[in-house]
């Protein structure tokens, strides 16, 4: 858990949120209005959308204008692996599954891939322990 805590302290952190939304009662638009409240940067990723809370939103990891120090997934576990692959091919090796979005699956190519991973615990959560957030 430590480097995400260290990437969560740092004011410079950038987030992409995987399946960022405007919908205020689905979770991708519960975090990502959360993080960036926060302070965070985030980016906001969804294939159907060209704006997240008047934000540009990117239709896949490959679009993003620059590398996310981490990758948030908000995704059904089914879409999420191959978030987990689209990460892999650009070599995005930090990434969270957010409650839900995780399967045994996910964590097997994870693992064998070697990612630095979270999979289960709320971003929201955690950051909302943090000093300053």
């Amino acid at each position: 858990m430590a480097p995400f805590d260290g990437l969560l302290d740092s004011p410079t952190t950038s987030i992409a949120v995987v399946g960022a939304t405007d919908n205020p009662f689905k979770f991708g638009g519960k975090i990502y209005r959360d993080l960036k409240r926060k302070g965070f940067r985030v980016l906001a990723v969804n294939l159907t959308r060209d704006t997240v809370d008047g934000d540009p939103a990117y239709a896949t990891l490959a679009d993003l204008p620059e590398a996310p120090d981490i990758i948030d997934v908000v995704v059904p576990s089914d879409v999420g692996i191959d978030i987990a692959r689209q990460a892999n091919g650009l070599g995005y090796k930090r990434i969270w599954y957010q409650p839900g979005s995780e399967s045994a699956t996910i964590v097997e190519y994870l693992d064998v891939h070697e990612f630095e991973y979270l999979a289960g615990p709320c971003i929201m959560v955690r950051t909302r322990m943090l000093p300053g957030r």
